[in-house]
């Protein structure tokens, strides 16, 4: 007992060091305080390229934090600060951080069945398909129910149908993750909304509340309250020395690999830097890291239409989006991704890399409808999507190739020369 006492004192010590490193704006009012972005060696010419981006993409709104303090803050058209906007699917991070919060006050746990808040029959499958299922395959879209259905944002126990047991098989499902907030409830007894203001709104200043939305049920909140969860996520749930999850085991696993399947996948919340990912609505495995722009420990919360919070503890960086639709993807990896580039280029002495003459050189990329392929020798290459079909396979010769691309996506361009030589390169078209 004192040994864990003890323990539980250097991890709570720990986390109030870490805290004295951040800024955290009071939980009332206002003020938060600001960094110059030139104090940083950032252009205001590049400044203003991201946000001509970004106004182009139809953003409503966007904050990044250094240091927890805001270096950037810009709202679009008629938006403004206290404008409230969905989170979309980015909201799914809230619930996974107040599974954790009812875990930790130990009103359930991870390991049971789903079946026991919801009652038995809360699927379209046997009783021993449904036993199989629990509140850790609900957090880590492991469930094992058919994401393919007619309407995969169904929670009605018709809707949810058996295709394999539970933690053989990822799918990006709603339905599913949505009914871990009645389990909330029943385990709780209480509203999410109640518990959701009483554990973290109330502790860190965050507004905003959950709507239900057909089957859905929303977060809306304005874009300050999405930038203060993302700093007490990079905080590791620590705000300014008040430890509001102290579960730390169950903090590690939500924000790294929880399954074999889906590398880049915690619970609920997407996860950089890993060797593969999938995406929404396919069962292909995508080599390479899911951003590749971005930092490899950067976490991120992404929703539909382009909701984003994007964590990176390396550089004591959080940045939010929200906005409108720039495509009609569940989760919007490229768009992500291409806000990544602006901000990497933000520094006054950002320089351009010159490839030497032999190298294959894809440009641009992203690419708007048409790309060249460079390169100093004949090269066969093959073209496939992010679902692993090839969609084109030629021979080239040596120098500059155009291509022109009407589908907008991830590709992988594989290229083989004449020693057998392969090279593997991502192309993003937008």
């Amino acid at each position: 007992m004192i040994k864990r006492c003890i323990f539980s004192f250097v991890i709570l010590l720990t986390h109030q060091v870490n805290a004295q490193g951040l800024y955290f704006p009071p939980n009332v009012g206002d003020q938060w305080d600001t960094i110059h972005p030139q104090t940083l060696g950032w252009c205001q010419p590049k400044i203003d390229s991201l946000y001509a981006y970004l106004d182009t993409n139809n953003t409503k709104a966007f904050i990044l934090l250094k240091d927890g303090k805001i270096v950037l803050e810009k709202y679009f058209g008629t938006h403004t600060a206290t404008t409230p906007w969905y989170w979309a699917s980015a909201g799914k991070t809230i619930t996974s951080f107040m599974v954790g919060m009812a875990q930790q006050d130990g009103y359930l746990s991870i390991s049971d069945t789903t079946s026991q808040y919801l009652g038995q029959g809360w699927t379209n499958t046997t009783p021993s398909q449904e036993e199989k299922i629990t509140i850790r395959n609900q957090l880590t879209m492991t469930s094992g129910l058919d994401d393919a259905v007619l309407d995969p944002y169904c929670t009605l126990n018709t809707c949810l149908d058996y295709v394999a047991d539970a933690g053989t098989r990822w799918a990006y499902h709603n339905g599913p993750y949505t009914l871990l907030d009645s389990v909330i409830e029943m385990a709780t007894g209480q509203t999410l909304n109640a518990y959701t203001t009483q554990r973290l709104k109330i502790p860190t200043g965050m507004t905003g509340s959950f709507y239900t939305v057909d089957y859905n049920h929303v977060f809306l909140s304005n874009a300050r309250s999405m930038a203060r969860f993302g700093l007490l996520i990079q905080n590791q749930g620590n705000w300014n020395g008040n430890q509001i999850m102290t579960d730390q085991t169950y903090f590690d696993d939500m924000v790294n690999t929880s399954q074999n399947l889906n590398l880049s996948y915690g619970y609920l919340w997407w996860l950089n830097g890993k060797s593969s990912f999938m995406v929404p609505q396919s069962q292909f495995v995508v080599p390479g890291s899911m951003n590749p722009n971005a930092p490899a420990d950067m976490i991120a919360a992404m929703g539909k239409n382009g909701q984003f919070i994007n964590v990176v503890p390396s550089q004591n960086m959080t940045w939010i989006r929200m906005g409108d639709a720039p495509d009609n993807s569940f989760v919007p990896f490229l768009l992500n991704d291409i806000i990544w580039q602006y901000i990497n280029d933000l520094s006054c002495s950002s320089e351009t890399i010159e490839l030497n003459a032999n190298d294959i050189n894809v440009y641009p990329n992203p690419a708007n409808g048409s790309f060249i392929l460079s390169c100093g020798a004949p090269l066969q290459i093959s073209i496939t999507n992010a679902f692993g079909q090839e969609v084109l396979n030629t021979n080239i010769s040596a120098g500059e190739s155009n291509f022109t691309w009407e589908e907008t996506g991830i590709y992988f361009l594989q290229s083989l020369d004449l020693n057998g030589q392969k090279s593997i390169q991502r192309l993003i078209i937008h």
